[in-house]
């Protein structure tokens, strides 16, 4: 064909094309039909649905409205205060060591790892709100900690083994347990302008944490090193790791480069969120498994929930302080993206998540669904997870634990204490407590995150679905 035959036939089809109805570009809205009597089903769609849990995204004094009934239930069951254990007598100001002298007892312990987590989640409380009894509440315990330390670390250093002292697991640290969620307060509150003088206790659990806890020959913490006969340590066996070491030990490496500006902590956290993953992240799935033997062919390849949830928090606080330039953040970003995506697909339709996490027969469990809120919401405020996608998943996890908290400010559905095993029977029957701690600091850490993220974007119904309506 000629070529202005053919320079014809294009422009012909061109024009055709623009002036067709269906054009992209020329496409007008279609006029609006004759409307006649309703049919009985035109309006179903719009029914009234009777959701269990809210659907929809709590206002900033609802959220706090739950929080600040836990807040009242910790601060009269977690008492600041000393007692001589003889006499019951209280101790009103301590000027020695006195072997006899011990925290006074409450629901709570106030050096536990999962009372770190609680130290953390009120400072964040506390900023959210601004509610500064939320905060005093961290400072005032971190305080006491701070001059029992003083006063009883000389003789738990002269005698680490017969020396009595009412926080001696702190002062003389023997697992990530006793060091790692505690420290990482630490330097939360330190970060925020605390005037505790917090030098003794982040020497001891710090170099714990960064310098003796056993590790794998790469580098890797690990728990079943030596023991102090020289024997290996069964925890449950030698070289395990557990999953919820991610969070134990690797946020207060990352805030440790932080605190000292020196680099190798950024390097060990990331390489310690790498190396975890490559042994214990399933891809094909997008979650962890809870424990790992080294050396072993196959693995116990059971997807504890809160162990999940240690994870993904880990890796939040290490994302929070990891500098940007650094060569490891994108690969820390992209796998906690690998690890929400796993986890929102598992959301169960209520808005919490399963004890064990694929196994939707396992019972639904309060603290890991506290987790997941929080991490998802952080994820989302500082974009490292589609607001689009996360945000009303968080809502709604966040909805779903609220319903947890009793008028007394109690938790329900929060798991005991969990080791790690090789089958789903452990997991399935591990009981449920009011008194578990491991609950009410994710649960303050997610309200507060809630109130950030709800402040800063909108979710509502759309076509009675809820969704992502746009920045505020």
């Amino acid at each position: 064909m000629p070529d202005t035959a053919r320079n014809t036939s294009v422009l012909a089809f061109v024009a055709c094309t623009l002036a067709s109805p269906f054009s992209a570009t020329a496409q007008e809205a279609p006029s609006a039909q004759e409307r006649g009597p309703a049919a009985a089903d035109a309006m179903l769609h719009a029914l009234d649905v009777k959701y269990p849990n809210p659907y929809r995204a709590m206002e900033s004094d609802e959220v706090k409205a739950v929080m600040d009934r836990v807040f009242k239930y910790l601060e009269a069951t977690t008492p600041a205060e000393l007692i001589n254990k003889l006499s019951q007598a209280p101790v009103a100001r301590l000027e020695k060591a006195d072997p006899n002298v011990v925290l006074k007892p409450g629901d709570f312990r106030l050096n536990s790892y999962e009372w770190g987590v609680t130290y953390a989640g009120m400072l964040a409380a506390g900023a959210a709100t601004g509610d500064s009894r939320y905060t005093d509440y961290t400072m005032k315990r971190h305080q006491l900690l701070a001059e029992l330390t003083r006063l009883y670390l000389p003789a738990v250093k002269a005698d680490p083994a017969g020396a009595r002292a009412p926080i001696k697991s702190l002062l003389n640290p023997h697992a990530l347990d006793d060091a790692g969620a505690m420290c990482m307060s630490f330097l939360h509150a330190k970060n925020l302008g605390s005037k505790v003088d917090y030098s003794q206790m982040l020497d001891i659990c710090s170099k714990f944490v960064t310098e003796t806890e056993y590790r794998l020959p790469d580098g890797t913490l690990a728990r079943g090193g030596p023991d102090e006969k020289g024997k290996a340590k069964l925890r449950p066996l030698p070289n395990t790791l557990w999953l919820d070491d991610m969070y134990m030990g690797i946020p207060t490496i990352a805030l440790m480069g932080k605190y000292t500006g020196d680099a190798k902590y950024y390097d060990d956290a990331v390489k310690q969120v790498l190396q975890f993953s490559r042994r214990m992240f399933n891809p094909q799935v997008g979650l962890y498994m809870h424990g790992y033997v080294e050396g072993m062919r196959d693995h116990p390849e059971l997807h504890w929930a809160r162990a999940n949830g240690w994870a993904i928090m880990a890796m939040v606080e290490v994302l929070e302080v990891l500098p940007k330039t650094h060569k490891g953040y994108k690969a820390v970003e992209m796998q906690l993206r690998k690890h929400a995506a796993g986890l929102a697909h598992l959301q169960d339709k209520d808005g919490m998540w399963h004890q064990l996490l694929d196994r939707p027969d396992s019972y639904l469990e309060s603290s890991a669904t506290a987790i997941f809120a929080y991490a998802f919401a952080r994820g989302v405020n500082r974009g490292y997870l589609d607001k689009e996608m996360y945000g009303t998943k968080a809502n709604l996890a966040w909805n779903a634990v609220a319903r947890q908290v009793n008028a007394k400010g109690e938790m329900a559905s929060i798991c005991v204490g969990t080791g790690m095993a090789f089958d789903p029977a452990f997991y399935y029957y591990r009981p449920i407590s009011t008194r578990a701690a491991h609950g009410y600091g994710p649960l303050l850490l997610a309200g507060a995150e809630i109130i950030d993220m709800n402040r800063k974007y909108k979710f509502g119904l759309n076509d009675s679905g809820f969704m992502y309506q746009g920045a505020r």
